[in-house]
């Protein structure tokens, strides 16, 4: 079993920026695919990035390509998603999400475990 915790969303005005964070703890984490989800009232879970277990491969949807970085600290136990240049269409609640595999996923289908979620709200 894998607990995931996420933490750091908020209120925020378009164009500013908020960090996001997702402590694990439970079996080891340092193999694991780490994922960010998002869902908005209304619409299906969305893949928003994930990483590999190291760190060297990074994938992110278009729509938020240039604007956020996902990045993690093994060590910590800890992923992290830094969203800049906000916009009002990235209002949503945020999900961290592990897939026990060494693969890149954007299918929520292939992720094992997930956080409750934090929510993120983007003021126009």
């Amino acid at each position: 079993q894998v607990q995931l915790v996420e933490s750091g969303g908020g209120l925020v005005q378009a164009g500013g920026s908020l960090r996001l964070s997702c402590a694990a703890s439970g079996r080891t984490f340092t193999t694991y695919v780490m994922g960010w989800f998002r869902q908005a009232p209304g619409k299906e879970r969305e893949f928003v990035a994930a990483i590999t277990w190291n760190g060297a491969n990074t994938i992110y949807a278009d729509s938020v390509k240039g604007r956020f970085t996902i990045s993690r600290d093994n060590a910590q136990m800890t992923v992290h998603l830094q969203m800049n240049s906000l916009k009002p269409e990235d209002t949503a609640v945020y999900h961290c999400a592990v897939d026990a595999s060494w693969v890149l996923n954007t299918r929520a289908s292939a992720y094992d475990y997930w956080g409750q979620g934090t929510q993120v709200t983007v003021s126009s």
